[in-house]
């Protein structure tokens, strides 16, 4: 019997940018050093291969050649993804596991756990439909 070892990809996405308005500046830097540790020990372990904190401010592009440009994003502080740590785990309950750990959840913070598709949704519904081949959407990411 043979065991994989075959790691999923994940992304744990930090929703709002507001959880920690209410905190103490003792609890904000004890918040602060946990994550800092975590991340860290996750990065040691093999189980995360980076992760950012994202800006407030951005772009929103849209419409026909992306002629529209917004400033945004425009989501609620409490939703607007705040950052992100990029884990290859041995599945779901690993990553749920992991996004358990946040140290900011106790004051607020939302983790959201989502698996990184091998194929966007609209290239998988064209392949689906014959529009093209698995073979073709391979040679054009390998070629990356």
């Amino acid at each position: 019997m043979s065991t994989s070892t075959e790691k999923i990809d994940y992304l744990i996405l930090f929703r709002g940018t507001n959880w920690d308005k209410g905190l103490s500046d003792e609890q904000r830097q004890k918040v602060v050093t946990e994550w800092y540790a975590w991340f860290e020990r996750l990065k040691e372990e093999g189980r995360c291969s980076g992760g950012h904190p994202l800006r407030e401010e951005g772009k929103l592009v849209s419409g026909k050649k992306g002629r529209t440009v917004a400033d945004g994003p425009f989501a609620e502080s409490k939703e607007a993804i705040g950052g992100y740590f990029y884990l290859h785990v041995a599945d779901e309950a690993e990553a749920v596991a992991i996004a358990q750990q946040c140290p900011g959840l106790d004051y607020g913070a939302v983790v959201e756990v989502r698996p990184v598709a091998e194929m966007c949704s609209v290239r998988a519904r064209a392949a689906g439909n014959g529009i093209i081949t698995s073979e073709i959407y391979r040679d054009t990411v390998g070629a990356r």
